[in-house]
């Protein structure tokens, strides 16, 4: 057997169902892989999912696009690629409470917003006040990254960034109201979160390996579309104490149709990160226009 290491970008959530299921139906069994799955919680994310790839402690990390760019135009360049995408429609946002007086991004000026401190992070959102006709005056505070939903409904921050298929539904759950502010609506060309990356310095040595990890875990994804309340018992075990009542099957209902189909799984347009990054370049966040064929593997 050869063992793969996966370092996941968050605690197990619904984003993540489909690892859980290759892994339990023995599809990566039967390619003779074994894998190893990690989560941040390990060490409270000292060291990022991408981190221990360019480390060599995992041989694929889940991240956003982001990531991916910031570590291809670091001072120390890494060669960190993406194989696959998780979901074929970024289902994330920027959220407030719905009873707040945050009707609208431009509203956001003055206000306290919760960062991960991604490298594009605080600029994007920023940017997507005055796209909105605010001034992009925006409070940032970086709090424990596992701790960030939190301040949200502790009234700590007045806005954060979530996956709507996830805190989403534990806010709607808890009877807690949001307002969400997509990228899309606000000018942002936001591209593909999560997705699968390596290091493309070894994943021609590592081919046939890598390549089963991928089939496996593109059949462990679309299993969950056809078997779904099989995948939730599955994950559910997995969840941390503290996500243990979040409904699943909410969850997955949102989640599931964005995994794609047998053709689609996994798939990235080019368009679709191209524009994201001419949108870096135009607004001065990396100094020369990056090349898609350095972001995704083919």
């Amino acid at each position: 057997m050869t063992l793969i290491n996966l370092a996941l970008d968050w605690t197990p959530n619904i984003n993540h169902i489909g690892f859980f299921v290759a892994r339990d139906k023995g599809f990566y069994a039967d390619l003779g892989l074994e894998v190893s799955i990690s989560d941040p919680s390990s060490d409270n994310y000292q060291t990022t999912p991408a981190k221990r790839v360019e480390l060599g402690t995992a041989d694929f990390a889940l991240c956003p696009t982001e990531s991916i760019i910031s570590y291809r135009t670091k001072s120390n360049p890494f060669p960190l690629v993406a194989m696959a995408a998780l979901l074929q429609e970024d289902l994330s946002a920027i959220v407030v409470k719905a009873d707040s007086d945050i009707k609208s991004p431009k509203d956001l000026d003055g206000k306290t917003y919760s960062s991960y401190a991604a490298r594009y992070e605080d600029h994007i959102v920023r940017e997507m006040i005055k796209n909105d006709g605010g001034q992009g005056d925006l409070k940032v505070v970086y709090p424990d990254k596992l701790g960030i939903w939190n301040t949200l409904l502790e009234d700590v921050a007045d806005a954060t960034w979530i996956f709507v298929n996830w805190e989403g539904v534990v806010a709607e759950q808890a009877d807690v109201p949001l307002r969400y502010f997509r990228m899309k609506d606000y000018q942002i060309p936001y591209s593909y979160s999560p997705v699968i990356a390596a290091n493309a310095r070894i994943i021609e040595e590592k081919r046939t390996a890598y390549d089963s990890f991928l089939a496996a875990t593109k059949a462990g994804f679309l299993y969950t579309q056809s078997h779904p309340k099989e995948s939730i018992e599955i994950l559910k075990p997995l969840l941390p104490k503290s996500d243990q009542h979040v409904d699943l099957n909410r969850a997955l209902e949102i989640t599931a149709p964005h995994f794609g189909t047998e053709e689609s799984w996994g798939s990235m347009e080019k368009q679709v990160i191209s524009n994201f990054l001419d949108w870096i370049y135009d607004n001065n966040l990396e100094d020369r226009k990056i090349d898609i064929s350095d972001i995704v593997f083919s």
